[in-house]
């Protein structure tokens, strides 16, 4: 009878005992993201406050002299401020990359995966944030960015979580890790 029921495909009892063993690995996995995106949202968040209310309208504070220095500078742009004039373009933009994290979320079985998005949403939600609240006005606003290495665009910790999340992806990606655990080696 057991293997008329493979044949057909009915789930054998063994299957059955797999199968909830797999859903709370994800939903940690999901967990994991979250978190992940949470404490990258609120380390840009608590950095920014700190940024405008501590050196918005001050001289730049020299970390490393010749090679970094904190400076606020509202950026309405993208990277290195290209793009002034599409700010609600990249309002748009951070929206859907959230959207499609959060959907993409219900598929992921890769821990390493939930940390790559989790840094990617972290990062949109805290730029994001900036885009919706900050001035000149809603989904015009201007980014908030103090990390200013000398020959480089100035950034912020969001910009940094972007960064390094979508790096990450690259390197998942070449090794053949699919969200959903599986390996592909070609």
């Amino acid at each position: 009878m057991a293997e008329a029921e493979r044949i057909i495909g009915t789930p054998d009892v063994d299957d059955e005992a797999a199968a909830p063993a797999e859903q709370p690995k994800g939903r940690r996995r999901v967990v994991a993201l979250f978190a992940v995106a949470l404490v990258a949202y609120l380390l840009d968040l608590g950095s920014k406050m700190l940024v405008v209310a501590k050196l918005e309208h001050r001289d730049p504070i020299v970390v490393i002299d010749g090679v970094l220095k904190f400076v606020a500078v509202r950026n309405p742009g993208a990277a290195f401020g290209i793009g002034e004039a599409f700010t609600v373009i990249f309002t748009v933009i951070a929206a859907a990359v959230i959207v499609v994290i959060i959907r993409l979320a219900r598929k992921l079985y890769s821990l390493p995966w939930a940390i790559a998005l989790g840094l990617l949403l972290g990062g949109a939600l805290g730029n994001l944030t900036d885009r919706i609240f900050r001035s000149p006005g809603i989904f015009e606003g201007a980014v908030v960015d103090f990390i200013a290495p000398t020959h480089f665009a100035v950034f912020n910790l969001a910009d940094s979580a972007i960064v390094c999340g979508g790096f990450l992806i690259v390197i998942l990606s070449f090794r053949g890790l699919d969200p959903d655990g599986t390996v592909h080696k070609d």
